[in-house]
């Protein structure tokens, strides 16, 4: 017999459950403490193999963190894949019990790992390191509007300018409390940031939001950054490869520390100008550099080693 499934559909106000057994049916709960502890108590007995959620913006979180507390095995999956499966299924009605159904069945076909979840520390971390990139976008976005503000509106925006970076460097030095409280932490981000190209703000991305590195085997950590290649092929026909998924944040900053490592790490340098001389284009090529990147630093992880030339 197949182990049991469960998909769990997470809207603001309900959770709509439903499994891969029909006997045991379907149900919801509100999505507030009383609902999240019924939901405990009636998943907890089933045994079941995972629990999957979309990620839904954040307002999966207090769901996750409830049933990863009650030990249940919960996993939190692309909701574009859970779409994607929807569509292959001919699934075109939509609602919250339906969709659960779907989610259930997903599980039980792709079977996505188990992970641990990140500790409240490593949460809370990765919040101040999210809330820092919102505030540098927010900083560019003025900047490009001062280019061309009236005189009377530019003096609003230096006044938000200068709000904005003072909030900038108290982040940054929550950021530095947060990471000096933990020796673990600290001595990841010295291995991190030996690698030439990988300065600190993108070291604590990595501490924050990737976790699992050193963890995972090399093709792992690429898709679960979302730098593993997508081949489109059908018959003679053959697309171009694309990235896509995976954590967008990381990913980005994984990007600038390759645009950074192609100009000022040797190793990393020679790479993308072998590409670009074998006739990749640059894009390719940084992509390229930043999915090499992120194999190094997850082997330096892995193996408590910093840089050295030759691991390249």
């Amino acid at each position: 017999m197949d182990a049991l499934q469960i998909g769990i559909d997470v809207s603001k106000d309900r959770l709509a459950v439903a499994t891969t057994v029909p006997s045991l049916g379907r149900f919801s709960v509100l999505r507030d403490p009383d609902g999240l502890a019924d939901l405990v108590v009636r998943l907890a007995p089933l045994g079941a193999e995972r629990i999957v959620l979309e990620a839904t913006g954040g307002l999966e979180t207090v769901v996750v963190a409830a049933l990863a507390a009650a030990g249940l095995p919960v996993v939190v999956v692309n909701p574009a894949q859970v779409r994607a499966f929807a569509q292959a299924l001919g699934q075109r009605a939509k609602t919250d019990p339906i969709d659960a159904a779907v989610i259930a069945r997903f599980a039980a076909a792709t079977r996505p790992p188990v992970r641990p979840l990140a500790d409240a520390q490593t949460e809370a971390l990765a919040d101040l390191v999210t809330r820092r990139r919102q505030i540098v976008v927010m900083i560019a976005a003025e900047n490009q509007r001062l280019q061309r503000a009236s005189s009377r509106m530019a003096k609003s925006i230096r006044r938000l300018l200068k709000a904005l970076e003072k909030e900038l460097g108290d982040l940054d030095r929550d950021i530095d409390a947060s990471i000096r409280r933990s020796p673990n932490w600290l001595a990841k981000v010295d291995l991190l940031t030996s690698v030439p190209g990988v300065g600190p703000q993108i070291a604590r991305t990595l501490v924050a939001e990737l976790p699992e590195l050193g963890s995972l085997d090399r093709r792992q950590i690429a898709a679960l950054v979302g730098l593993a290649p997508w081949t489109r092929q059908s018959g003679r026909w053959r697309g171009k490869s694309f990235i896509g998924g995976g954590r967008a944040g990381v990913r980005s900053a994984l990007f600038m520390g390759a645009l950074v490592a192609a100009r000022h790490n040797p190793a990393l340098k020679a790479f993308r100008d072998r590409l670009i001389a074998a006739g990749k284009s640059r894009l390719v090529a940084i992509i390229a550099v930043a999915r090499k990147l992120i194999t190094i630093l997850n082997a330096i992880v892995r193996d408590q080693q910093p840089w050295r030339d030759q691991i390249a």
